[in-house]
């Protein structure tokens, strides 16, 4: 885990202690992008048609998967994408007459950007 990854855990635990459910919901998803950037994708080695479910892996730590190690830059650019795409939402959203929730993703992109 990097340190800004750590400094992310630490600031949703203090939002959920805050109640602050704004923190809360953006450092969750942010958490749960840079989790899903973690994941490798699945290879097909190792499956077999063998047992009783076709292609399903078997044998000692076969449900075990690694994860990738991503640099504070890694987690960075993560937290940019999740940034980016609360701003293109949030300009959508004034084109369509929803100011209101457009105003909620720019400020979301904000708290994100304390992190970049």
């Amino acid at each position: 885990m990097t340190d800004l990854q750590a400094r992310l855990r630490a600031d949703l635990l203090a939002a959920r202690k805050a109640r602050d459910t704004t923190a809360t919901s953006v450092l969750r998803s942010t958490l749960s992008a840079i989790a899903n950037a973690e994941a490798l994708p699945v290879a097909e080695e190792g499956l077999s048609a063998d047992g009783p479910i076709a292609g399903a892996a078997s044998g000692v730590g076969a449900t075990e998967a690694a994860r990738r190690d991503l640099t504070d830059d890694d987690v960075r650019a993560v937290i940019s994408g999740e940034q980016t795409e609360r701003l293109a939402a949030a300009t959508a959203l004034d084109s369509h007459g929803a100011a209101e929730k457009a105003t909620q993703l720019r400020a979301e992109a904000d708290l994100l950007a304390a992190y970049l």
